[in-house]
C-alpha cells in the first residue's frame, strides 16, 4: 500500500484558478508522482498532464485541451508534483487524480482523487 496525498481541488467559477498538489506518505522514498489525470463518470481516465522524468520536470506532456492553461512543477525536495490550473472551464470538471511510479521497478500507483468543479 502506497499512501498518496493529493490536495487543492474544490468549486471555482468559469474563468478562475486552482492548484492542485500530489505528494507521498511518510516512507513512500521509492515513489516519485510523475502526472495528473482526469475522470467524469462514463468515460475513461485521460491524461492532463505528466513526465517521464523521476528527478526533473523533463519535457512534460499536455493534453491539447491544458495545453497554455495548466502547468506542472514538481517540488524535488519534498518529492510533490503541482497542477497550476487557470482559465478553468467547465468542461475541465472531473476528479483528478494523480499518478505515481516507483522508481526501481516502474509500477504505477494511483491517488484517489480529488474533485475539481468549475461552474458559475
Amino acid at each position: 500500500h502506497v499512501s498518496v496525498v493529493e490536495s487543492g481541488g474544490g468549486l471555482v467559477q468559469p474563468g478562475g484558478s486552482l492548484r492542485l498538489s500530489c505528494g507521498l506518505g511518510y516512507g513512500n522514498t521509492n515513489w516519485r508522482p510523475m502526472g495528473w489525470y482526469r475522470q467524469t463518470p462514463g468515460s475513461q481516465r485521460e491524461l492532463v498532464a505528466a513526465t517521464n522524468s523521476f528527478d526533473t520536470l523533463g519535457t512534460p506532456t499536455y493534453a491539447s485541451s491544458v495545453k497554455g492553461r495548466f502547468t506542472i512543477a514538481r517540488d524535488t525536495a519534498l518529492n510533490k508534483l503541482h497542477l497550476q490550473m487557470n482559465s478553468l472551464k467547465p468542461e475541465d470538471t472531473a476528479v483528478y487524480v494523480c499518478n505515481i511510479r516507483n522508481i526501481s521497478n516502474r509500477v504505477d500507483w494511483w491517488g484517489q482523487g480529488t474533485q475539481v468543479t468549475v461552474s458559475s
